[in-house]
């Protein structure tokens, strides 16, 4: 029986050796943090593509280790919301050994699983060295400022403090208590895209019922799933209006961004 989860970081060991649908987006990072877990085979979301194709970016680094991947289309489902994906996703790419297995490109996500979980494939067998990375990138008066490529590495610690992550905007399974798991001092995501039902955004207004300024890049200004470009490359494509109280807007640099938090905080 095919997986179906909000988010590749919700996947659990017994994963091996089957076929998923993960509402992540489809860059290197989520298919790593997938394959890991020795998935046959996998469906992720393209998150608006961006900048150098990193929303899709995944299923090439798939095709060189010979696992299955294929994409679904941010102006088709919503990112973050597996559901969703499934009932009414259609395929943006797929890579050649989704191919092989019938997948493409204009397919249903519904249809495309089904053709995977036929295949049979074996488990994904992964030892590359990848890992998470979070780094301190800055400060000021006591509040550091982490840039995580994932916001699934937000923890106890990051309790006020400011987190610029890699990942999307995007509530998963559209619960406002995924959001962010720390009372942080302010958050940057990436929009994935916007996409359809503005889904990219959507963990803004949970944030700010929460008081948390927040915002998110622009996919094409910053590599989604890489917590360093959105602090290095990113520029605002969304703000709530906590953060635009506190003087965030779009169209700044995320580093202009995080600065007036810091002025504020």
């Amino acid at each position: 029986m095919p997986l179906v989860v909000d988010s590749v970081t919700h996947l659990t060991p017994d994963a091996r050796g089957k076929v998923a649908l993960c509402a992540s987006h489809g860059g290197t990072y989520a298919a790593w943090h997938a394959a890991r877990h020795g998935l046959a085979a996998m469906i992720l979301h393209d998150a608006g593509i961006g900048r150098e194709r990193a929303g899709i970016g995944g299923l090439d680094w798939l095709e060189a280790r010979g696992i299955p991947g294929a994409c679904v289309g941010h102006e088709s489902a919503r990112i973050g919301d597996a559901a969703d994906m499934l009932r009414r996703g259609v395929l943006t790419f797929a890579n050649a050994a989704a191919a092989r297995c019938g997948v493409e490109p204009g397919m249903t996500a519904a249809r495309a699983l089904g053709l995977l979980e036929a295949a049979a494939r074996p488990a994904a067998d992964v030892a590359d060295g990848m890992h998470e990375a979070g780094r301190e990138v800055a400060g000021r008066g006591g509040v550091r400022v982490f840039a995580l490529d994932s916001n699934g590495m937000v923890g106890p610690e990051h309790a006020g403090q400011v987190v610029v992550t890699g990942s999307h905007g995007g509530l998963l399974g559209g619960r406002p208590g995924t959001a962010v798991k720390a009372q942080v001092a302010a958050a940057l995501y990436n929009d994935a895209g916007v996409g359809i039902d503005r889904a990219g955004l959507s963990r803004l207004p949970a944030l700010d019922a929460r008081g948390i300024p927040a915002g998110c890049v622009s996919c094409f200004s910053a590599r989604i799933g890489d917590g360093l470009s959105t602090w290095e490359d990113g520029f605002l494509s969304a703000v709530n209006a906590t953060a635009a109280v506190r003087g965030g807007r779009i169209g700044q640099s995320a580093r202009d961004f995080v600065a007036a938090m810091l002025e504020h905080a």
